[in-house]
């Protein structure tokens, strides 16, 4: 049978049939998968059943759609690469939906990603309540990314970034010589500045306080750029005397203000680290012209219902429906009038309430009315970002496509997931397949069909254990998916910790906390419970972090943000109010595990993340042709000059630009990937060389440095966390937040316990396999055991169980929420009446 022949079999039949798939860790997969259904692709943390979903099924779709797009127009595409595979058959066309980052621009929103943004502009260009005499706005005029809509002063950001004397003298008690200016550059930049001071006769020995307004002011914020002598080492009566002599100087140094150093920077360098330097000076306050809403007074002074576009785009959508209901069914009382007055104006009020009432409804349903319109989406959780576009889909009306999903559960409570189900059947009955890589055992359950992939990750995963509807997994051996859902939930029987102590939380306000008082249990392992939104995280990994931090005097770390720019846009974080009343005795120290990544670059990876690289390099140094090369663990860097590749410089891979089509990364053609210099891998340790080592799995390098303690104590914790998969040399921009995470908590479980640190995971079972869950909490139960404390935010019921103590938060979302519901030892917070959570835990004891 001929190619076209299979494939028309195929389609008739109703499935995609995939042959030879190699994608990654796939072992020449053969599997039939059904169209117009719901399917679930399974199995443990790197088995691969993203590889077969993502990486083969979907970037097969994708690049069969992009062959009929103009090759200029592929350019504006994210390619992903062509996948490992024989054939597939009867594909159509995909959409995927995956858990990622949103934009890290301010400027992309819930309104612009759910695009009700604009039929709100639509709404108050053509039916709002206009001033008297203030002609007719056009949609784009209430837009703050517009030159018709943004806020002349503040363009359109709603702040004013400037520098001051406070941001850029902040030990105003320290003289010039003293660095008092920290604004001004380091080392000799900074020097030349202050030689520059001393020929202009400014006391740079005088504490800055003490200096007249004047000359600071002069100091920090002058446009003016005098040129003059400069005298190293002299002090201003010897330079006159010099200048008087025509004593020839070490140079003419041109002085720059502070401030005008800082904008420059900014403006002008290529450095990241340079643009976040001048940043650290930057303020930002509310725009005086627009008072922070980034439009122009015109479009402000245009209304609806009393609210102005800014306000209402503040509103949680959940309000909306209570706006716009009334007009979408024709209940409105101001309808009639408007119609014999404004006959054209009624009807574009009916129509456009009518289509935001129609994607409100699946917004709420999806448990998302606590957003509001005006939130960028940098600030969203990947599952939010994920249910805002999946929203978008469910109201689109395309029909005969497969929608690709990354666990479109990740950070859900069990009650949304029953709304998400609901999204997912009205995709499929109106004519698409469902293909979804899932781990809660609700979803697995509500399938049509399931693709356990296993056995287990990494290379000992990558075959199909079953595909078929879902009572045909229970006799499948060797399935962990299985074992999970048909054995029954059987929580861990033992004996749960009683608190050694409480840190008492007063006060606390911060997103929809207002003034709450909370008690968290010490010396145990606690989970923080209740719906998406409900102010879990804004408790435990803003307040709770922020007021620990403080409080033992070392600030909370702040995320350094890829793009600077879009971190100057973003609304700054406002600051935690609240106090510690009791407790802090008991928290010598504070460390966060959360799911941030664990390097911005290729050349931070898993080896060099945990320390345990260096243990490796010495290894290789200590190899008798290293020694006698005179070779040490230097050498054996990628990024050291003297060991790494010279074309690539270490990366691995270099750029090829190509005319008309997206640039691609290829595998450099010096070293063929391996990151090192022909004389480095000349070296070898028991018959592999550096780049060899780097590309084993933690298992495989388990085995391969068995009589390496120093190594092994670093790959046991990896493998404990449920990470044996991943590959030593694997880039930190591949791991996804879950592994980062689990990274960074094999990192901290490294260390020798000393007792008293208090451990704070945000959602550290996304991404993960129920039997993963298990390893993670024998690690989390090990800190507790060591005379730590652990509190978890999670939506996962049986990590809840387990655990010591539950504080469930609620009873809803955002202003519905930010209660303390209850708090207890899971039976008693599984019999709470207001509890949201308790159905679900009372099922997983």
């Amino acid at each position: 049978m001929s190619r076209s022949a299979r494939t028309r079999a195929a389609t008739a039949a109703g499935f995609v049939r995939v042959r030879g798939a190699r994608e990654h860790n796939l072992k020449n997969v053969d599997v039939d998968i059904p169209r117009d259904a719901l399917v679930v692709f399974t199995g443990v943390s790197g088995s691969g059943k993203s590889s077969l979903a993502f990486s083969t099924l979907y970037a097969e779709a994708q690049r069969r759609y992009l062959e009929s797009v103009s090759p200029y127009a592929r350019r504006l595409f994210h390619q992903m690469g062509v996948p490992q595979v024989d054939e597939i058959e009867g594909l159509p066309p995909a959409v995927a939906l995956q858990q990622q980052r949103g934009s890290p621009t301010a400027r992309s929103s819930v309104g612009s990603v759910t695009t009700l943004s604009n039929l709100l502009r639509m709404l108050f260009s053509r039916a709002g309540e206009y001033p008297a005499g203030q002609p007719h706005l056009d949609a784009e005029s209430f837009s703050p990314n517009t030159p018709e809509g943004a806020c002349p002063r503040c363009h359109g950001l709603g702040r004013l970034h400037e520098v001051t004397e406070a941001s850029m003298v902040p030990d105003p008690s320290l003289t010039i010589r003293e660095r008092a200016v920290a604004a001004w550059p380091m080392a000799w930049g900074g020097q030349n500045l202050r030689d520059i001071l001393i020929t202009l006769g400014a006391d740079v020995d005088r504490p800055w306080r003490e200096l007249p307004k004047k000359t600071r002011d002069w100091i920090l914020f002058t446009d003016e750029q005098p040129v003059v002598p400069v005298y190293p080492g002299f002090d201003h009566e010897e330079i006159k005397r010099a200048i008087r002599r025509k004593m020839e100087p070490s140079y003419m140094g041109t002085f720059s203000s502070a401030r005008r150093h800082v904008t420059h920077s900014f403006a002008t360098t290529n450095s990241a680290m340079m643009k976040r330097r001048a940043a650290r000076y930057m303020v930002a306050s509310p725009c005086p012209l627009c008072n922070g809403k980034r439009l122009r007074k015109e479009s402000l002074s245009v209304s609806f219902e009393g609210f102005d576009i800014a306000e209402m785009s503040r509103l949680p959508m959940k309000r909306f429906s209570e706006i716009f209901a009334p007009y979408a069914d024709g209940q409105s009382t101001k309808l009639p009038r408007l119609a014999k007055t404004h006959p054209e104006k009624a009807m574009v009020v009916e129509r456009i309430a009518a289509d935001l009432c129609r994607r409100l409804s699946v917004l709420l349903d999806l448990g998302l009315g606590y957003l509001t319109l005006e939130r960028s989406t940098p600030t969203l959780s990947p599952g939010e970002l994920q249910r805002l576009r999946l929203a978008t889909q469910v109201v689109s009306n395309l029909f005969g496509v497969v929608y690709v999903l990354d666990e479109p559960s990740a950070g859900l409570h069990p009650a949304d997931t029953e709304a998400l189900l609901r999204a997912l059947d009205g995709l499929k009955a109106v004519g698409n397949s469902l293909f979804v890589v899932e781990h809660e055992l609700d979803v697995v359950r509500h399938a049509d069909w399931v693709v356990d992939v296993g056995p287990a990750a990494g290379e000992r995963g990558g075959e199909v254990l079953y595909s078929g509807p879902l009572e045909g997994l229970k006799g499948v051996r060797g399935s962990e998916t299985a074992r999970h859902l048909f054995a029954g939930e059987t929580p861990a029987r033992r004996r749960r910790r009683k608190p050694s102590g409480w840190l008492k939380l007063r006060g606390v306000t911060r997103n929809n906390l207002h003034g709450l008082d909370c008690d968290l249990p010490l010396g145990v392992r606690a989970a923080v419970t209740g719906i998406s939104g409900s102010g879990k995280s804004s408790l435990v990994s803003q307040a709770l972090v922020e007021l620990v931090a403080d409080a033992l005097g070392a600030p909370a770390p702040v995320a350094e943000d890829l793009d600077i720019e879009a971190a100057l846009e973003r609304e700054p974080d406002r600051a935690t109010d609240g106090r510690i009343e009791g407790g802090l005795a008991g928290v010598k120290r504070l460390i966060e595990v959360d799911q941030k990544p664990i390097g911005r670059t290729p050349r931070s990876n898993l080896a060099t993340y945990t320390g345990l690289f260096d243990h490796v390099r010495a290894i290789f140094a200590a190899t008798p042709d290293a020694k006698r090369r005179r070779y040490n663990a230097g050498r054996f860097s990628f990024n050291v000059a003297k060991g790494r590749c010279p074309r690539c410089e270490g990366e691995g891979f270099v750029m090829v630009e190509l005319l008309f089509l997206p640039s691609v990364y290829a595998p450099c053609p010096t070293c063929h990937g391996t990151r090192y210099n022909p004389k480095t891998l000349e070296i070898h340790y028991r018959d592999r060389n550096i780049a060899e080592v780097l590309g084993m799995t933690v298992d495989g390098a388990w085995e391969f440095f068995a009589d390496a303690p120093n190594v092994c104590r670093s790959l046991k914790v990896l493998r404990e966390v449920g990470l044996g998969y991943l590959r030593l040399g694997q880039p930190a921009t591949e791991l996804s937040g879950g592994e980062a995470q689990r990274v960074k908590l094999a990192t901290e479980l490294q260390r020798s316990q000393r007792g008293g640190a208090l451990y704070v995971l945000d959602e550290p079972t996304t991404g993960l396999h129920p039997t993963d869950v298990e390893r993670l909490l024998v690690q989390l139960d090990a800190l507790v055991d060591a005379g730590n404390t652990v509190i978890v935010v999670d939506h996962d019921m049986s990590l809840a169980a387990s655990s010591d103590w539950v504080v469930d938060i609620g009873p809803g979302a955002g202003d519905e929420g930010g209660e303390v519901v209850a708090s207890g030892p899971p039976p008693e917070v599984a019999k709470a009446r207001r509890s949201r959570t308790a159905p679900y835990l009372k099922r997983a004891l």
